[in-house]
């Protein structure tokens, strides 16, 4: 099945949860990454010198990494380029599956798939690793939509993903829409299309992030948002 192709069933017509299109980001939302990005960017940080605590790295999950790379460590596009380029020689051979599903997660995709919701995945991880994890976890059936950051800088910002994420719906109305992550990134994504937000908390945001970047709604447990999506 082609990477850009729509698959939801237009046929679906009844809805019965708050939202008939529901993005999820990936990392730090429905996975928890953290073992394989923290040793991935060790090994990419290493190939210029620099040793760092896994302990450290934890800000990595979530936002690009090429901008994660260029801001924290003052890189220059061309560094920030090549740790990327590191990052990913580790990370689609061992990183990619050093992974976890949160405890449950797959039963809330399937209930939300059951009332009849259009699911999509937008995550800013390249979209080639995020097939790879999905069908690893034998999750890609829940999605009608996966789009993701591409290999290129082409399409790497949230908005951008988001925005890809859309138009494989048909573009469908934003109040009818709405994205869960857990990062501010996701928040500020989703708010250039007037998308409503859900962040959730067990992701790996620093303290005070989602409050100042007011989402609609913060919860703090997966039984909260199952109750939320699906009122």
């Amino acid at each position: 099945m082609g990477a850009h192709r729509t698959i939801f069933n237009h046929a679906r017509k009844r809805c019965d949860a708050l939202y008939r299109y529901v993005l999820f980001d990936l990392d730090g939302t429905l996975t928890d990454p953290w073992e394989g990005i923290t040793r991935c960017v060790q090994f990419a940080l290493a190939r210029f010198g620099i040793q760092e605590a896994q302990e450290n790295l934890t800000t990595f999950i979530g936002p690009p990494l090429r901008e994660s790379f260029a801001t924290r460590y003052s890189m220059s596009d061309e560094q920030a380029e090549a740790a990327v380029e590191a990052y990913r020689e580790r990370f689609s051979v061992t990183g990619l599956y050093e992974n976890r599903v949160f405890d449950g997660v797959e039963a809330l995709l399937g209930k939300l798939r059951d009332a009849g919701a259009v699911i999509a995945l937008a995550t800013s991880k390249p979209e080639e690793f995020a097939r790879i994890i999905l069908d690893h976890f034998e999750l890609t059936p829940y999605f009608d939509v996966i789009a993701g950051a591409s290999m290129s800088a082409d399409r790497m910002r949230k908005d951008q993903v988001i925005e890809e994420a859309l138009r494989r719906l048909g573009n469908p109305g934003v109040d009818d829409v709405v994205m869960v992550g857990d990062r501010v990134h996701d928040i500020e994504g989703a708010r250039v299309f007037g998308i409503d937000t859900i962040a959730v908390s067990w992701g790996y945001a620093p303290d005070g992030e989602l409050a100042a970047a007011k989402p609609a709604r913060i919860v703090d447990e997966l039984d909260e948002l199952e109750e939320l999506l699906l009122a």
